[in-house]
């Protein structure tokens, strides 16, 4: 009988069922902390340091010390993998505000809590990488930059998943943002790049999407093929008469879109574009010089 995945929490390792937060944690009761998705290939830790900055880069923005360093969390993440014996994984680092009481202060928590699960996930597999998925634009905008926005990878997803129940409800397999001025965003936990007369295109920060770190490097990855990569803001006219159009991200990897709005993209079905950077980008993952190994 497989033996239950270990979840390493404030420095101790618990199975998967009694694995636990305090009903206490802000985290819990507002939505108060950041988290990493992050994913290990064949034993390489796929840009962990990269992660790992990203999320203190979140945590200094929502004043929050982590109370480890990176390379201790570095090394938590590692040894949670080796305890579950896993090579292939996808991993959610979790840093809580901590234990409070019931109001918002957050001075009322002494101590954040950090978190490691190590298990799998599976978005838009299948088919979905072969023949494209379709999309819509939603009527959930990005939070601007001067509120809670997306730049922060904070436990609050509430934006993400009204567009995503929109989508589930309307029948399409995902959503895609606006920014406040309608200019396009990202998806509900993706970027997006469109590809028109063989240059690619993505939107800039300055529309509040997170910078994503599966998105830069498939940006050098295109560019290394020889490929013009910009960052420009992008209409909804533009969108729909791309020629492709793919998300990218951590927990998705890449996957084409065929249809936003029921509007076919290009010849409603993956491009050359896109399925040479998919290639380039299966290989990328499993260079150990892309990351860290779990067991060196």
């Amino acid at each position: 009988m497989k033996s239950e995945l270990l979840v390493y929490i404030d420095g101790k390792y618990y199975p998967k069922s009694q694995a636990k937060i305090s009903v206490y944690d802000h985290g819990l009761l507002y939505g108060d902390g950041v988290f990493e998705g992050i994913r290990a290939y064949n034993g390489v830790v796929f840009k962990l340091e990269e992660h790992i900055d990203r999320l203190f880069q979140s945590a200094h923005t929502i004043m929050m010390n982590i109370p480890l360093s990176k390379e201790q969390i570095l090394q938590a993440v590692l040894e949670t993998l080796r305890k579950n014996k896993l090579t292939d994984a996808y991993i959610r680092l979790v840093v809580t505000r901590g234990i409070g009481d019931l109001g918002l202060d957050p001075r009322k928590c002494p101590r954040p809590s950090i978190i490691v699960i190590t298990d799998s996930i599976s978005l838009h597999a299948g088919e979905a990488k072969s023949k494209g998925i379709t999309t819509m634009l939603t009527w959930v905008k990005r939070n601007p930059v001067d509120s809670t926005s997306h730049e922060v990878k904070s436990l609050n997803y509430l934006n993400s998943i009204l567009a995503r129940m929109e989508a589930n409800i309307s029948g399409f397999d995902e959503a895609i943002c606006l920014e406040k001025n309608g200019f396009v965003a990202e998806g509900v936990g993706e970027n997006l790049f469109i590809v028109k007369n063989g240059e690619i295109f993505t939107p800039p920060s300055s529309a509040g999407i997170l910078s994503g770190i599966t998105s830069k490097v498939v940006a050098r990855i295109a560019k290394d093929l020889g490929y013009n990569v910009a960052e420009t803001n992008i209409t909804p006219h533009q969108l729909f008469n791309s020629d492709e159009v793919f998300f990218t991200g951590t927990a998705v990897e890449m996957v084409p879109i065929r249809e936003v709005n029921r509007r076919q993209i290009g010849t409603g079905s993956p491009g050359p574009v896109t399925k040479r950077l998919m290639a380039a980008f299966r290989k990328v993952v499993r260079d150990p010089r892309e990351g860290v190994l779990v067991n060196p």
